[in-house]
This record gives structure tokens, sequence and C-alpha cells, in this order.
């Protein structure tokens, strides 16, 4: 497999693709908190405004990745991002970067970040052998969690350490190196067929005739019937929904309690947040065992509850002493590498439910019910960190986190075995 160009250049350009959006998660709401001032309010609305396109467009990024080149997909999405943090950079050195750029810039990227992401989901099904998809997924999910453990150290790095507009170069040049790598693949993917129409009587002259949705929308119905019709992916969707909203609301009182309360610079602020990474790359070695071995509706819940929980430590922490960034590092360890295990697990039940015709679809539509409510956590957060205080804010939305393995718990996914359940087909 790694003597294939085109997967190298996949793997190449998704690493660094992936390393410039959590390097831009993390350096547009610090310049924001550390650059311009922002209050918890600013704050909140400038991470809802950069989760938007998660609610707005999942389902038609899903239904148009079906049937589109994800070669052309992501290399689009790259160009546009580059685009987008290098307009904010420009904006920086004449002196005009302000929230309104910023928020122009979180939309942007946001927006583009949903394309890419179901496309690179899509694209390897397409572009490898089928005996190839395992030892593809891992390299793939590999260099996520890489990205994950250098991206937030490198934005709160870029921040600390050069101005705004120099830092906000820096993202666009990353999405930049992704397009390139991209663009040079050349195997023509294999875009399944939609499934036949079944035969319609034509109307009768004296009736008028039936008006139908436009296609894109008939398969963005498809998508819902198939997620919300099947047990096991509907639980999936309520448990993600609780996780990514109650996340939200703590992630933007977390990103003022670190400079704020207990008085953490850019850099200390990224190195914490990178701790995630190394979790995650050891959550994806657990993934390839513990379910296989204990069950795994028991490794959800179990991981699920360990992982969520590890926040719930953050607020008693008080002050910058020496062992507030290792306790800081701790729990994100502990947090990414439970939280990757759910992720993987999750995933593999997904793939292994859903057609391969439809395998794009079902990504986006899991995504906008389980990310679609982000938007609204963020600017929760904010409005609890301005009327509760930071501190307060911090605990109630990280046990908030909580009712994700409990809804998990109460549902069929509890009672999932060793190996996962068979895979659904479509009935005309």
């Amino acid at each position: 497999m790694w003597r294939d160009r085109d997967f190298r250049r996949l793997w190449v350009g998704q690493t660094v693709s992936q390393l410039g959006e959590h390097t831009t998660l993390v350096l547009l709401p610090l310049c924001a908190v550390l650059t311009l001032g922002a209050d918890a309010g600013e704050l909140g609305v400038l991470r809802a405004v950069g989760q938007a396109p998660i609610l707005l467009l999942s389902l038609l990024a899903g239904a148009w990745v079906d049937r589109w080149r994800t070669r052309t997909v992501m290399v689009l999405a790259d160009a546009g991002r580059a685009l987008a943090l290098g307009a904010t950079a420009v904006a920086g050195l004449f002196g005009a970067l302000g929230l309104p750029a910023l928020l122009v810039a979180a939309f942007a990227v946001g927006a583009l970040s949903v394309f890419f992401d179901v496309a690179y989901q899509t694209s390897l099904v397409r572009l490898v052998k089928r005996d190839q998809l395992v030892p593809g997924n891992s390299a793939l999910e590999g260099s996520r969690s890489a990205a994950q453990i250098a991206g937030p150290a490198l934005g709160g790095a870029l921040v600390s350490v050069l101005a705004a507009p120099i830092a906000a170069a820096s993202g666009a040049l990353l999405f930049a190196m992704s397009f390139l790598s991209i663009r040079r693949i050349r195997r023509s993917e294999s875009i399944p067929e939609p499934a036949p129409e079944r035969s319609r009587r034509l109307p009768e002259p004296t009736q008028e005739p039936q008006r139908r949705p436009p296609r894109v929308w008939r398969r963005i119905g498809e998508a819902l019937r198939f997620v919300v019709g099947d047990t096991s992916l509907r639980a999936v969707c309520l448990a993600s929904a609780a996780f990514q909203f109650s996340l939200a609301a703590m992630m933007t009182v977390y990103l003022l309690f670190l400079p704020r309360e207990l008085h953490l610079s850019g850099t200390q602020i990224g190195l914490a947040l990178a701790a995630t990474g190394p979790g995650a790359l050891l959550g994806s070695l657990l993934a390839a065992r513990l379910p296989g071995r204990f069950g795994h509706g028991v490794v959800l819940v179990s991981a699920a509850a360990l992982g969520d929980g590890a926040f719930l430590f953050v607020p008693a922490l008080h002050g910058s002493s020496a062992g507030t960034v290792p306790a800081l590092v701790a729990v994100s360890l502990v947090f990414g590498t439970f939280g990757q295990l759910v992720n993987v697990t999750v995933m593999g039940v997904r793939q292994a439910l859903t057609p391969d015709g439809m395998q794009g679809r079902a990504a986006a539509t899991v995504t906008f019910v389980g990310m679609g409510l982000t938007p609204l956590g963020s600017l929760l957060g904010g409005f609890l960190a301005d009327e509760w205080g930071l501190r307060l804010s911090l605990a109630v939305t990280a046990a908030g986190m909580l009712l994700s393995p409990l809804l998990m718990a109460l549902s069929p996914l509890a009672r999932l075995g060793r190996t996962l359940p068979a895979r659904r087909h479509l009935v005309d």
C-alpha cells in the first residue's frame, strides 16, 4: 500500500490538512482572547459561528460527496481555507483584524472543513483495494491523531510568539501544502451508482403531473430515514448530540478558564490541549483489541464514562503552580484515550451497518444530528461564564458530558457483542 503513490499523496495531504484544521481551531479563539481581549460572550459567538456549518451544510455535503470525486472536494476545500486565512492575515497587516474578520474566517474554515471531513472519510473506500482498507484507515486515523497532538500546541505557540497576521498566514500555508499534495492524485474513483428507481405509472391525462422533490433532497431524505430507522444508529446520534453540545459549552468556558483563572500562557495552553493527541493514538491502538475482547457495548459505555468524566477534576485546580500543567496534561491524555476509543468503535459500528452507496450520506447525517447543536452549546458556554463565573460553569458543563454514556447505557448499543452487527441493505 505504501508503494502506491496516490495513497501516499492522500495520506500526506490529509495529514497536513488535519494539522491545519486543528491548529486553526485553537488559533482563532486564542487570537480573539489574547490579542483582541474578547469576553466570554464574544468567544461563544466566535465558536458558534465556526460550528454553524455543521448544522447548515452536513446533509448537503454528504449527498454531494456520494456523487462527486472526493479528490475534487478535498482540493477545493483546502484552497478555500487557505484563501480565508490568507485574507485574515492581510486584514491584520492593514490593521483591520477585529472580531468581524475572525467571524468571517471561522465560518469559512468551518464550512469547508465539513466538506473535507466527509470527503476524506469516503475517499479511501474508492481509492484502494478492499484488503487495504484496514491498514489504510489505520494510517489516516494515525495522522489525524498526530494532528491532534501538534495542532493545538502549534496554534498556541503561533499566537504567543508571532503577531496575529503571521499566525493566520501560517495556518493558510498548511492548507496550501495539503492542496498541492491531494491535487496530484491521478487514480480515477469508483463512484457508486444510485439505486434504480422503481417504475411508476404515468399520471392520467386529467391529473396534474406528480411533483417530486429535487434529487439531492431525495437522497438526503433517504439517508435520514435509514439512520433514524436503525436503533443503533439512532442511539449513536442521540449520545453524540448530548456529548457534542456539552463539549462545545465546556470548551468555550475552558479556553477562558485556562488564561484567566489559571493564568497560563498561550504555549502552556497549547501543550495542555495537545496532550489529547497522544491519548488518541493510544485509544486507536486499544480500539483494535478491546471491543473484540470485551464487547463493543461494554467498551463504548465504559470508555465514554471514563473519558468524559476526566474534566470534572479541572475546576478543582487553582493558579499556575508547578503541578497545574501536568494535571491538565493528564486530564487531556485520559480524555483523548477514551474519547478516541469511543470514536473508532462507533465508526466501526456505523460502517458495518451502512451500505457502500450510502457511506458518505450516513456519515454526514450522523455528523449533522450529533454535532448540529454545537453552535448553541458554544453560546450557552459563553452565557454561563458571564452569569455564573468560570469555575462553576466549567463544573456544570463538564458534568453535562456524562449524559452521553448514560444514553448509550440505556440503548441497544450497550448490548452489542464482540462482533460487529450485520450490514443492512436498502429496500426499494
